[in-house]
């Protein structure tokens, strides 16, 4: 899988769950800890987020990395 591909999968299964959850990309930011619109170009694929920064995204939907990675 390439990583542009991994990214967009990424990025929507970041939407997926944002959405089934009720949640906006600001409630999100915020619980994680960063800008808005910094997770708003996570979550459209424009950006490559860190590990660390996933992690904390993660924690702010209380769901498993295997929720949201591809592989």
């Amino acid at each position: 899988m390439n990583s542009g591909k991994t990214k967009l999968e990424i990025a929507n299964r970041l939407k997926e769950v944002r959405l089934k959850k009720g949640l906006k990309q600001t409630d999100v930011a915020g619980t994680a800890g960063f800008n808005a619109n910094y997770y708003a170009k996570v979550e459209h694929g424009e950006a490559k987020p860190s590990v660390e920064t996933l992690e904390k995204i993660l924690k702010a939907f209380k769901v498993r990395s295997s929720d949201i990675l591809p592989f």
